[in-house]
């Protein structure tokens, strides 16, 4: 037994406004319902550059770039003209930002059953542009192979394929992969393996930024929202091992997680519990992106003259290892569960995920430095009407405080400013929900001034049409001590010490004998 560690974590974007577009579910099922709307004509008018994505400040912080509390020093909204960063880097400490077209190669490079075509033209110019990127191989971009006719093309789209699109021209399509099986449309698989690339992308991220050797990791679990499968099993998976395949984690198996929003944090707690238990020493969580939820509030953006705010594919991973006596502890023993019978209420959900699993190992919310819950970026939210989430979150978790009198009234909106956080996530559903802060935990839990931080994921179930549940788990991430040994006990090597004695003393007994 040992105590599990977050070594790792890695974060990226992928800029795709032509797949706002096209992919989105709110444009889609627009192009359906209203064809000829004014939202959809306004749309493209609406749309930022590569270079506006890359110096947006929560993109910054998303990518590790700048610190969250730089968040707090700029007035919101973060899209007005003036603070936008000058000149910022699309690659950042924990991740980078990727560009339509570099992306679109990808998803051709995580395609294994020749289902994506790209055309000859833009496949040369892909290539040139990853031969330069400095995290993918050799063995990658051989993958690309060089393209197809545009009379090959063509004929793919008239059989019900699915157009990558890059500056409004048709470069290549994704191939439905069954003439009948609605889960292997060129739809779906289009959508799986932009979950796919993204995927692989902050995988090889999570490899470099934390210099990793990709052989050591044992187990892959994938948590995003998407779900690939056939007629037979529409969710049967596996993301995880077919990300782990192109990541080069040989010595892997894995399997994927789904919790909707939530299943990050089950994803956590899964991997931490899987370290603590010795049945792996490595474990990755994972999660790619989802295009349907692209432009998700474009409307409400468009009709207030914003930039359509959600014009990015998120990502991430994490590693938990083997206590090495460094890296923030993962407390498994301060896991938050919202159970069948919590119930729905406001109180009740948060209770049971930030001030029950606290209580029962003798902490206050005091006793934790940092609240990482729902970590969506209000740019997005508040024209929309959804308020700002993380703010929301920190609110009912400083009355929770007073109620149970570990705050006085008075210091809750100290509280609330020093212990919460501004969002910064994109609104992909499971990307915000707790996780953005992991990268940002490692450091402040081992070098930084915090002792502790908790993650809170939340979901919605009633989603699926299967329950009207809600649902949510947390966990308590600590400093490390220091201490390596097993579950509190005597280390391996203390162990060895004491077998060693007690081979001698018992030697010197015979001999005394």
């Amino acid at each position: 037994m040992t105590e599990p560690v977050l070594r790792g974590a890695s974060y990226v974007l992928v800029h795709t406004p032509d797949m706002i577009l096209r992919n989105g579910t709110t444009q889609t099922t627009e192009m359906v319902v209203n064809p000829n709307s004014e939202y959809l004509k306004e749309l493209p008018k609406h749309l930022r550059s590569f270079d506006q994505v890359v110096n947006y400040l929560p993109n910054q912080v998303y990518i590790g770039s700048e610190r969250p509390e730089k968040l707090k020093e700029v007035p919101q909204p973060w899209t007005d003209e003036d603070k936008y960063l000058k000149g910022a880097d699309k690659t950042g400490k924990l991740g980078e930002i990727l560009p339509q077209e570099e992306f679109i190669g990808l998803i051709k490079i995580c395609d294994v059953f020749d289902l994506v075509h790209l055309n000859e033209e833009f496949t040369a110019e892909v290539k040139a542009k990853l031969e330069n990127h400095p995290l993918i191989g050799d063995d990658l971009i051989a993958r690309l192979g060089n393209g197809d006719d545009q009379a090959t093309l063509d004929k793919y789209m008239a059989d019900h394929a699915e157009g990558l699109y890059n500056n409004d021209v048709l470069v290549g399509c994704v191939k439905r992969a069954h003439d009948v099986d609605v889960n292997l449309s060129a739809h779906v698989i289009f959508e799986n393996l932009v979950s796919k690339a993204s995927g692989l992308l902050a995988a090889l991220n999570l490899i470099d930024k934390n210099g990793l050797n990709p052989e050591d990791i044992e187990y892959v679990i994938e948590c995003s929202e998407e779900a690939c499968g056939d007629m037979n099993q529409r969710g049967g998976g596996n993301f995880a091992k077919a990300i782990a395949e192109l990541a080069g984690f040989v010595n892997a198996s894995g399997s994927d997680v789904r919790g909707f929003c939530a299943a990050p944090t089950h994803a956590l707690i899964s991997a931490a519990s899987l370290v603590g238990a010795g049945t792996f020493k490595n474990v990755v969580i994972i999660a790619g992106g989802s295009t349907a939820k692209l432009g998700m509030n474009g409307k409400d953006h468009v009709k207030k003259g914003l930039p359509v705010i959600e014009d990015v594919v998120g990502g991430f991973a994490a590693l938990i290892s083997e206590n090495d006596g460094k890296h923030p502890i993962l407390r498994t023993d301060a896991v938050g569960r919202h159970t069948v019978g919590t119930g729905s209420s406001p109180q009740a959900v948060m209770s049971s995920l930030v001030t029950d699993p606290l209580e029962r190992v003798g902490l206050t919310v005091k006793d934790v430095d940092r609240y990482s819950v729902e970590m969506q970026n209000p740019d997005i939210t508040k024209p929309a009407g959804a308020g700002d989430v993380p703010t929301a979150n920190m609110k009912m978790i400083g009355a929770l405080g007073v109620m149970k009198k570990q705050l006085e009234k008075p210091e809750m909106p100290a509280f609330i400013a020093e212990y919460g956080m501004e969002g910064w996530a994109p609104t992909q559903g499971h990307i915000p929900s707790g996780v953005p802060y992991l990268g940002f935990a490692i450091e402040d839990l081992t070098t930084g001034q915090y002792n502790r931080a908790q993650i809170v994921g939340k979901g919605s179930l009633f989603l699926g049409r299967m329950t009207n549940l809600f649902d949510g788990v947390s966990i308590v991430i600590e400093r490390n001590s220091g201490d390596v040994s097993e579950g509190g006990g005597v280390s391996k090597e203390e162990v060895k010490k004491l077998v060693a004695e007690a081979m001698r003393d018992f030697a010197s007994s015979l001999i005394e004998g």
